[in-house]
C-alpha cells in the first residue's frame, strides 16, 4: 500500500494537462514526459520489452509464471493526461492521515472546502489517509492513481515471480480526457483478450459497460455594432445563447434529472462575448441511434431563439462519431437487466477517426439594402450563424 501511495504522490506532480484544442498527437508534449518515466520504470522492474511508441503509447509485459500452455492475456489500462479545465501545474498534493470527519480545507484557497455534508462518502473513509490538492488545481487522481496501481501491482509481480499467474499486458495513454485516448490504441499488438481500464470510484467495483458519447460545440455569430448606432443593426451573441439554454427542457435530457441508462444532453462550456459565443456541450447514451437523436435534438434548439431578424437555416450532417465515453457503475454481484430489457451496447470506440461532431448552419446577411437608412448607412436585414460542430 505504501508503494501505492508513494507512486501517486510522484505521477500527480508532473503536469500532464491534455489540451483539446490542439492538433497533435498526444495533444500536448508534456504528456510524454511521464510516460517516458514510466517506460523507464517498467523496464527498470526487469520488463525487457517494455517501450513508448509514436504515439506516446506505453506498453509492457508481465510473463507468465504459471507453466500452463494457452493461458489467455489479460491487460490493465490507465491514463496519465488530466483534464483540460483546471490547471495541473504545481500540484502538491495532502495526504490528511487518519482522517477523523471534520470538513477538509485546502490550505492554498480558504475557500476551497471539503465539506462532509456535501460529500457523504467521506464518511466511508473515517479512519483512512485522504490525499486532497492544496486547493489551486487539480489533484489529477483522475487517473493517475490507476497508473500508480497498475505500476505497483506490476513491480510486485515482477520481484515474485512465484506467484502464479498468466500473461499480463499493462498499457499507459495519452489524451483520455479529450476523447483521443483510443485513436492510435495498439489492439492487436497489445494482444490481450480482455483488458481492464483501472479508472472508477469505489474499492470494489467493476464497471460492465459503456456508454457512447459526443462533443457538440455551438459556435453563434452574432453582429457587433456600437450601442449608439445599434438600432435594426445589433445582433448579441450572447441574448442568442442566452435563449438557446433557455430552451433546453427542465425535466428530461439533462444529468440532474435522468438516471440508470437515460441519456442527456449537458452543457459545460459557454465563452465569448456580444459578437460571438461558443456553447460546448457533452451528449451521452447507452444506445447509439438515441445519442444522434439527442444531437439532433441540440441542433435544432437555435430555431425561433434569435432576435427578430435572426433567422436560421438547417445544415447537413457531414459526418459523426462518438468522441468519448465512460462506464455506468454496476456494484459486484449487481445483476439487474437494463432499463427496458436492452441489452448493453458496445461502445464503438474502433470507429472513432474525429472526436468531433462535425454540422454546419449556415446562414448569412442577404436581401436587398432597405431605403431607410441609420445614421448614413443603408439597413440590411441580419441574421446570426450558427455553426455547430
Amino acid at each position: 500500500m505504501s508503494d501505492v501511495l508513494d507512486r501517486f504522490l510522484r505521477y500527480v506532480q508532473y503536469d500532464t494537462q491534455s489540451d483539446e484544442q490542439s492538433t497533435t498527437y498526444p495533444s500536448t508534449e508534456k504528456q510524454l514526459v511521464l510516460l517516458r518515466d514510466l517506460a523507464a520504470e517498467l523496464r527498470a522492474f526487469g520488463l525487457t520489452d517494455a517501450s513508448i511508441d509514436e504515439n506516446g503509447y506505453v506498453t509492457a509485459m508481465i510473463p507468465a509464471t504459471t507453466g500452463k500452455p494457452n493461458v489467455p492475456t489479460i491487460g490493465f489500462i490507465a491514463h496519465v493526461d488530466t483534464s483540460p479545465e483546471m490547471s495541473g501545474a504545481g500540484v502538491k498534493p495532502i495526504v490528511h492521515r487518519a482522517y477523523d470527519g471534520r470538513d477538509l480545507v485546502l490550505p492554498d484557497d480558504p475557500n476551497a472546502v471539503l465539506r462532509a455534508r456535501d460529500i457523504p462518502e467521506l464518511a466511508d473513509h473515517i479512519g483512512h489517509d485522504i490525499v486532497t490538492a492544496s486547493g489551486t488545481t487539480l489533484l489529477g487522481a483522475d487517473d493517475k492513481a490507476g497508473v500508480a496501481e497498475i505500476m505497483a501491482a506490476a513491480a510486485y509481480l515482477a520481484a515474485h515471480p512465484e506467484i502464479p499467474h498468466g500473461p499480463v499486458k499493462v498499457a499507459f495513454n495519452p489524451d483520455e480526457e479529450v476523447g483521443r485516448g483510443v485513436i492510435h490504441f495498439p489492439v492487436n499488438a497489445f494482444g490481450a483478450v480482455a483488458a481492464y481500464t483501472v479508472d472508477g470510484t469505489g474499492a470494489g467495483e467493476v464497471q460492465s459497460e459503456t456508454f457512447s458519447g459526443a462533443q457538440v460545440r455551438m459556435y453563434i455569430r452574432g453582429r457587433s455594432i456600437h450601442p449608439g448606432l445599434a438600432k435594426g443593426e445589433l445582433v448579441n451573441a450572447i441574448k442568442l445563447a442566452a435563449a438557446i439554454i433557455e430552451k433546453l427542457p427542465k425535466d428530461a435530457r439533462s444529468p440532474e434529472t435522468t438516471e440508470d441508462r437515460e441519456g442527456y444532453v449537458h452543457p459545460v462550456v459557454i465563452s465569448g462575448d456580444s459578437s460571438e459565443v461558443e456553447l460546448r456541450f457533452i451528449v451521452r447514451d447507452f444506445e447509439n441511434d438515441l445519442l444522434d437523436e439527442h444531437v439532433e435534438f441540440l441542433g435544432d434548439r437555435p430555431r425561433g431563439c434569435g432576435h427578430r431578424r435572426a433567422l436560421l437555416d438547417r445544415g447537413r450532417v457531414a459526418h459523426s462519431v462518438p468522441q468519448h465515453a465512460r462506464c455506468p457503475r454496476v456494484a459486484p454481484g449487481d445483476r439487474r437487466e437494463p432499463r427496458g430489457g436492452r441489452p448493453p451496447h458496445r461502445h464503438r470506440a474502433e470507429a472513432i477517426v474525429d472526436p468531433r461532431w462535425h454540422r454546419r448552419f449556415s446562414t448569412h446577411r442577404d436581401g436587398p439594402a432597405d431605403p431607410e437608412h441609420l445614421h448614413g448607412r443603408p439597413r440590411r436585414p441580419q441574421r446570426a450563424r450558427v455553426d455547430l460542430h
